[in-house]
């Protein structure tokens, strides 16, 4: 008997509230480790009317302008005039930073090791229903996104606004995908455009350049701006704040999330750093055809540099033993904080491109955690 089911998952532009404050907790920490690769950032933002508020706790010898720095963010995104409902130029920011607790630090500095900053639980997931091997609801549902944002910068729909989001339900038949069921696409325009106009555009120029045409047909439905009107956004429509929008960041509703969200996190943080190392984990056993897909757990006590417990889950579709599995993830991989750190070399600014669009199976990046390297090393000790 055939199994069929349907599956959805969703993601926000770069002008999204939430995604604002990712963007500008990633680009304090990217100004930190620019000067001071050692710097010690867990830094949260919230938005709402005319208003960031940066804060947190920041140990770094870096001198930063805050003020510069959430300006640019916020002028790159597009909000740069009271038309967008935010404006960079004339928003108030607020700062309120202290430096880390000195009874973390004593758990994190351990000589020549590093210890977890925090105890936590860190998934990683990869499905070969993709090239880049994630799942292809989060893989469309970024790439609608991205789109989105590329009509409106280039200028190809220039009556969209920052703010927005895409989501993509995709029918499954014993596991595999089938065809696309829906898609909705909620974007902030200006009042000039009409509904028939925008979406219009919207399907002609922002799904039929995201979306294989294979994978629609006669059945798909496509629901743009389903209220009907979408001009006030961002901050004036919505508040925002760092780390709401997890499931956007990693695989959007498959397999599992550990709860930590990633951005404005230095890599002493394992809610970030073991994270991409389960996801480079489990990418790179997919491909290397030990399973068609693997979720991989990682956990950890705060000031424990080793993981407490290794876990994999690969559905059913492994080809040796999880035992086998977990044994050679011990002995092939970095797992200690200060070795992924240095596996990845993340102590170097390369946060603010994440915080928008997912932190997996980006194309438009050089991501370390995405390459494919352990493919072929992996295959021997296996015997595949």
């Amino acid at each position: 008997m055939v199994e069929r089911y349907f599956f959805t998952s969703e993601s926000v532009t770069e002008g999204h509230p939430d995604k604002i404050c990712d963007q500008v907790s990633d680009a304090i920490l990217d100004e930190c480790l620019k000067a001071d690769p050692n710097s010690r950032v867990a830094c949260e933002t919230a938005t709402k009317t005319d208003l960031i508020l940066v804060f947190g706790e920041i140990t770094t010898n870096a001198n930063l302008d805050y003020q510069n720095i959430v300006r640019r963010v916020i002028r790159d995104i597009g909000y740069d005039s009271p038309e967008r409902g935010f404006d960079y130029k004339t928003c108030k920011v607020m700062v309120a930073i202290e430096k880390q607790s000195p009874d973390i630090a004593l758990g994190v500095d351990l000589g020549d090791e590093i210890g977890a900053g925090d105890q936590g639980i860190m998934f990683g997931y990869a499905v070969n229903e993709t090239k880049n091997y994630m799942p292809l609801t989060t893989e469309l549902a970024n790439k609608l996104a991205i789109q989105l944002s590329r009509v409106r910068k280039t200028g190809i729909l220039d009556y969209l606004g920052p703010d927005g989001k895409t989501q993509v339900t995709v029918e499954y038949e014993d596991n595999k995908p089938k065809r696309i069921d829906t898609i909705v696409v909620s974007t902030q325009h200006s009042e000039k455009v009409t509904q028939e106009k925008l979406k219009e555009d919207i399907v002609r120029h922002v799904i039929k350049e995201a979306v294989p045409s294979f994978l629609l047909d006669d059945g798909t439905k496509y629901l743009i701006n389903p209220t009907g009107k979408f001009v006030i956004g961002g901050p004036k429509g919505d508040s925002g704040l760092t780390g709401r929008k997890i499931i956007v960041d990693t695989y959007g509703g498959h397999g599992a999330h550990g709860g930590g969200a990633f951005s404005g996190k230095d890599p002493t943080k394992v809610d970030r750093s073991a994270s991409y190392m389960a996801r480079y984990i489990a990418k790179n056993l997919v491909a290397c055809g030990v399973a068609d897909k693997c979720l991989i757990q990682l956990s950890y006590a705060i000031g424990v540099p080793y993981p407490i417990s290794v876990w994999v889950n690969c559905f059913g579709t492994e080809k040796v033993s999880k035992e086998e599995i977990i044994e050679k993830i011990k002995e092939e991989f970095a797992l200690t904080p200060k070795g992924i750190i240095e596996y990845f070399d993340l102590r170097r600014p390369i946060y603010l491109k994440t915080a928008a669009y997912g932190h997996f199976g980006r194309e438009d990046i050089d991501l370390p955690w995405e390459k494919l390297d352990k493919v072929e090393k992996l295959k021997e000790v296996f015997s595949l």
